[in-house]
């Protein structure tokens, strides 16, 4: 029976898998999607999203986006909210091994038509000073210690020494640096392989592309107005990274130490190794909150610096100040995180450990974790599409209570980097971007390959499936001219 068979339609964007569907089951299982998106969807998701919902300690549903795709443990686009008085664990899988991988969007003053003439030169610029692919170093030589002061405090570290404005902490999820982040919790071997990579893109769904905001796909002109987006055709800048190989080490490392216990010491019993877990009030599991709060600082900080250098070569390329460019940040969003947060729960307020997997959080207008400057309209929410296609500005809503405030974090891949590679050759995809006004700089043509349009879903099918879902408001469509990918 085609796995299909066994969803029972909750509304046009809900779906779920019953309680009764697979042993061990504590609650239902639910894609957020249209049916079309829902059919595209691979079997692995519906495994694994089930598997989720075996995990102790998981409140009300297990979920997933309509991004939704197979990944490690959790399927990428899952989120799962687990009570942590109730025996409640965190696990990597349902975090992933990029450790907050994120988005930064920027705005300019500049029109299309002033950016175009220059347009190879940014490009080639960035390509140079924001290094990609995978083992890229960056600029800032940092020592093993100083490494640890970074994944401590974050992107404030950075605008301290320099490589921002104060600005922009306000504007960045958890101000940039999440409490609690604890150096002394992360190995040595996690250090090696992170203290020399900040301020890279690395490599695979990363990048960093010059935008366009067409007067036609601004949706609401007057939240557009709010994020600093009001002039007919603005460059805007979005990047796409995330903690680089510290963060997987970070991953990786706790996974070994959470099979070893998990059974033997805590008698937690899942259904595939990949849910690794341990008790969120645990040594373990506590361990592994302060050591991942060290994987969300390095990403903090590595946009961070990439943001500097982005407002440098902009200034060098048109010789006008940052600041006289108008290079102001929208937002800074985390995916792929677990944070405490207090949510209402059949009527009472509970803290909640909600992992996000590939999914953003997307708070709805009036909760105090919103920046100042926004918590009227709600949390900006960014979402990237494939280099061939746009992008999206949205807003939190206050329907998105029924996601624990999450949506999509990305148009989601609908086939393997592997099938891609046959089906394209990256320089010849090169060429026909540049045919259709998109410049691409890559550092291999294989990765450029594995990043061509259709092998992702349809970015506007997923963002509609979010409008209608109710989990996030579209504000402006960007389309990219301009792309750097590792």
């Amino acid at each position: 029976m085609a796995i299909i068979d066994n969803l029972q339609k909750i509304s046009g964007t809900v779906w779920e898998l019953p309680a009764t569907y697979k042993e061990g089951m504590r609650v239902p299982a639910r894609i957020v999607a249209t049916e079309k998106l829902v059919r595209e969807m691979d079997e692995a998701v519906y495994q694994q999203i089930s598997n989720v919902a075996t995990l102790p300690g998981i409140t009300r549903y297990a979920l997933c986006m309509p991004d939704g795709h197979s990944g490690y443990g959790f399927p990428i686009g899952g989120v799962a909210a687990m009570d942590v008085h109730e025996g409640g664990v965190i696990s990597p899988g349902g975090i992933g091994f990029d450790i907050n991988c994120g988005m930064r969007l920027l705005i300019t003053n500049l029109t299309f038509e002033e950016v175009h003439p220059h347009l190879h030169q940014i490009v080639d610029r960035l390509f140079e000073r924001v290094p990609a692919g995978v083992g890229s170093h960056g600029f800032l030589k940092l020592s093993h210690q100083e490494f640890r002061d970074l994944v401590e405090h974050g992107a404030r570290w950075c605008v301290e020494r320099g490589y921002g404005w104060e600005d922009d902490l306000e504007v960045t999820e958890e101000n940039g640096c999440i409490a609690g982040a604890d150096a002394s919790k992360i190995s040595e071997r996690a250090i090696d392989r992170g203290y020399n990579q900040v301020g890279t893109l690395g490599s695979g769904n990363h990048y960093l592309e010059v935008q366009v905001a067409r007067p036609e796909d601004v949706r609401d002109k007057q939240l557009a107005k709010k994020f600093g987006i009001t002039i007919p055709n603005q460059v805007v800048v979005m990047f796409h990274c995330g903690s680089r190989g510290f963060g997987h080490q970070v991953a990786t490392d706790y996974l070994q130490k959470f099979l070893k216990v998990m059974e033997s010491k805590y008698q937690i019993k899942i259904l595939d190794r990949e849910l690794a877990c341990a008790p969120f009030e645990s040594p373990e599991g506590s361990d592994y909150f302060a050591a991942m709060k060290c994987g969300l600082n390095m990403s903090f900080a590595n946009r961070q610096v990439i943001l500097h250098q982005i407002r440098e070569v902009f200034s060098e390329v048109f010789g006008r100040s940052p600041e006289d460019l108008g290079m102001q940040m929208i937002y800074d969003v985390a995916h792929n995180t677990a944070k405490l947060e207090k949510h209402i729960v059949n009527g009472k307020e509970k803290r909640l450990l909600v992992h996000r997997k590939g999914a953003t959080r997307a708070f709805g207008p009036g909760r105090g974790e919103v920046a100042a400057r926004y918590r009227d309209i709600g949390q900006p929410v960014i979402i990237g599409g494939s280099m061939e296609t746009g992008s999206y500005l949205l807003v939190g809503t206050a329907s998105g209570a029924e996601t624990f405030f999450s949506t999509a974090h990305g148009s989601g891949r609908t086939m393997s980097r592997t099938k891609a590679r046959k089906l394209w050759h990256g320089k010849e995809l090169q060429h026909d971007l540049e045919a259709r006004g998109i410049y691409v700089r890559s550092t291999s043509w294989a990765g450029l390959a594995e990043e061509a349009g259709p092998a992702y879903k349809n970015i506007d099918e997923v963002i509609a499936a979010t409008e209608l879902a109710g989990i996030s408001k579209p504000v402006v469509r960007f389309t990219p001219i301009g792309n750097v990918k590792g």
